[in-house]
């Protein structure tokens, strides 16, 4: 099935791919597209970490989000989704929500690459904190929410970063915690501002979403961690 990613790549690339393990945390609108790209690019082995069920807001956008699926727990069905396409690929579903409180559950040093595709800043902050001090690639997604245009994503180091509300947020924590770096992919779009809320929300803040650009997102996110790889 990669003989036409083998084409580009080599032999000896493909196959050090089948020997990585990437760690993923969030399979949703971003983190399940970067989890399609790395199955179907060989990454030999696949650990999906997320807490969340398939719901009805989620069909705009999530690969594994259709009216069959809605209801169940997205880490079961991103594992059946692997398994459907590599039967081989060696996959860890975790049903948790990553948090400080709990970080100590999951051993990010037995990772070839980190994957942070939450929404929650806390547990962004966690991850890039520990994957410096252990010495762990990581990368992390930025807002892709209240975004219309994909061709405004880009590759950056998170204090190069502008525009986007949550890498400012980012920016600031990160420096407290002396954190040096951290690879990220965000939009230099400015955020554009919800039309309506759904009555159900509460006025909650909910940031509207396209089927464009988390996808974009995942799927840049998983060039540079092919990229990365293959450069170790």
């Amino acid at each position: 099935m990669f003989s036409r990613f083998e084409l580009l790549v080599g032999e000896q690339a493909l196959a050090k791919l089948q020997n990585m393990h990437v760690i993923i945390f969030g399979v949703g609108g971003v983190g399940g597209y970067v989890v399609e790209a790395l199955v179907r690019s060989g990454i030999g082995s696949i650990t999906i970490v997320d807490n969340d069920v398939i719901s009805l807001s989620n069909l705009n956008r999530q690969i594994i989000a259709t009216r069959e699926t809605i209801g169940r727990k997205k880490v079961d069905v991103m594992k059946e989704h692997i398994l459907s396409i590599r039967p081989d690929c060696d996959v860890h579903a975790l049903e948790t929500f990553y948090l400080p409180e709990n970080a100590d559950d999951i051993d990010l040093t037995q990772y070839d690459y980190v994957v942070d595709a939450v929404d929650t800043i806390t547990s962004k902050i966690e991850l890039a904190v520990r994957c410096e001090q252990f010495q762990v690639p990581l990368i992390s997604s930025m807002g892709t929410g209240n975004k219309m245009n994909p061709a405004m994503l880009e590759v950056s180091d998170i204090y190069e970063t502008s525009v986007c509300p949550l890498a400012k947020v980012m920016r600031r924590e990160l420096r407290k915690r002396h954190v040096q770096h951290l690879k990220v992919i965000y939009s230099k779009e400015i955020p554009l501002k919800p039309a309506s809320l759904p009555e159900e929300t509460n006025k909650r803040s909910i940031p509207g979403s396209t089927a464009f650009v988390p996808p974009s997102a995942g799927l840049l996110m998983a060039s540079e961690i092919v990229k990365d790889l293959l450069n170790q």
